[in-house]
């Protein structure tokens, strides 16, 4: 079985034995963290004890001295003082909640309780999202505790856990109110975790053994997966619940619009995304959109802008890194937004080459690009938010998340040779009718 672990905000693969006792028992901290406690004592008092010791301290030295060194150092000690100032109780109530079962909420609910934002419904809205975020919270933090060596690194989402706890129960706006700024701090805190995820995947890759199958590790797969399928979630409900605060024009609820139109959003998309491609390349591919302008139907457009910003993007760097060289003319990039009975589709293709039949399993997990990545040991983690043309390897299977979260899903279909990559965004509309 494979373990992950968080290591100094890296993280490394190592291999453990399977728990005889518990097969569901993660590996506790202690029993891992090489701490040079357990030969020492466990061979009694004397020579063994001394062994011991000495060995805990050189090993404490050296990972005293890795934590002062890694891209992030003195974030990491606040985050270790932050840690050990929680209380127990804390501790006991995240294993509580993470035990409890969380409330799924469909987008058609959201956009019939939210096209009244009254203050009862606020009111209402806040009392939920008080007995329910801690649960999805918690969950993150159990994942993350058991993952992770050094705690501190599941202290943001112990920090989370610990405003949600200490705020008393919502009886009016005004505590309603209050909780609303809490909430909205706590999503601010959390901005920058796809780029520290990265990173640490990105060390992964570099202590990875060549041959091992990407599409193999199922448990690095579905713990990012989970992950960040949780992190969509809360950040759309305390979106959501935030933005109802404010007076929205006519067709938006919070976050969602009733009328999105998935031309003007790929519009949009597709020309941000060829300004990246310009500014990376000095030259950019043209983008043809076909479909009815006059078609809408409910969405979270933010959602839908992410995934086609996202695979136009990688588009552009295809067809420009194939034909940069080439005396042929640049081939344009495709999008049709075509609707149907059951669902809306984007269709994105392009001649940029095509994909390898021996690729396409890699291209929906987390350990795959073929491009540089832009993070690098001076990369500060805490403001680093640039838009890069490649190099995260977390587009593609990010945005089928984003997909999935309304019941879609993302496709990919490729011809080698050709060059022809058609990429396609499948709305479910039983979702969101």
């Amino acid at each position: 079985m494979i373990v992950n672990c968080f290591l100094n905000n890296h993280i490394v693969l190592g291999t453990s034995v399977e728990n005889k006792g518990d097969s569901c028992a993660p590996p506790s901290p202690s029993s891992v963290s090489g701490r040079g406690r357990g030969r020492g004592r466990g061979r009694g008092r004397g020579r063994g004890r001394g062994r011991g010791r000495g060995r805990g301290r050189e090993q404490e030295a050296e990972k005293g001295q890795d934590e002062r060194n890694y891209p992030g150092a003195s974030l990491l000690m606040a985050a270790k003082r932050a840690y050990e100032s929680f209380p127990k109780s804390l501790m006991e109530d995240v294993h509580k909640w993470g035990c409890m079962k969380q409330t799924g909420v469909i987008l058609k609910y959201m956009t019939e309780f939210g096209s009244n934002p009254s203050d009862r419904n606020l009111l209402l809205s806040g009392q939920f999202l008080h007995k329910g975020l801690p649960i999805r919270i918690a969950r993150r933090a159990i994942e993350l505790e058991f993952l992770v060596l050094d705690e501190p690194h599941c202290c943001p989402c112990f920090a989370a856990a610990n405003d949600m706890r200490s705020f008393r129960e919502i009886k009016d706006m005004n505590d309603e109110k209050e909780f609303t700024r809490m909430i909205k701090a706590i999503k601010v805190r959390h901005n920058n975790v796809v780029p520290m995820m990265a990173f640490g995947v990105q060390e992964l890759k570099k202590g990875m053994d060549l041959k091992i199958v990407y599409e193999d590790l199922d448990d690095i797969q579905q713990f990012l997966d989970r992950f960040f399928m949780s992190r969509i979630g809360i950040r759309m409900l305390i979106g959501q619940h935030a933005e109802l605060h404010k007076p929205n024009p006519p067709h938006v609820i919070g976050c969602m619009h009733t009328k999105t139109s998935p031309l003007e959003v790929a519009r949009n998309a597709s020309e941000s995304a060829r300004a990246i491609c310009l500014q990376e390349y000095g030259s950019a591919p043209e983008i043809d959109i076909y479909g009815d302008p006059g078609f809408t139907f409910p969405y979270v457009p933010t959602h839908l802008q992410l995934m086609v910003f996202e695979l136009v993007k990688n588009s552009l760097r295809a067809v420009q890194e194939c034909f940069m060289d080439s005396d042929k003319v640049t081939p344009p990039v495709r999008i049709i937004v075509s609707q149907g009975m059951e669902d809306v589709t984007i269709k994105i293709s392009d001649e940029g080459g095509g994909i390898p039949r021996s690729g396409l399993p890699k291209i929906f997990t987390y350990l795959y690009s073929t491009a540089k990545s832009p993070l690098n040991e001076n990369s500060d983690l805490r403001t680093d938010d640039r838009v890069t043309m490649a190099g995260y390897g977390y587009g593609i299977p990010i945005s089928r998340l984003y997909a999935q979260y309304f019941g879609g899903n993302l496709q990919i279909f490729s011809v080698e040779g050709y060059g022809g990559t058609d990429t396609a965004v499948l709305i479910d509309l039983s979702f969101v009718l």
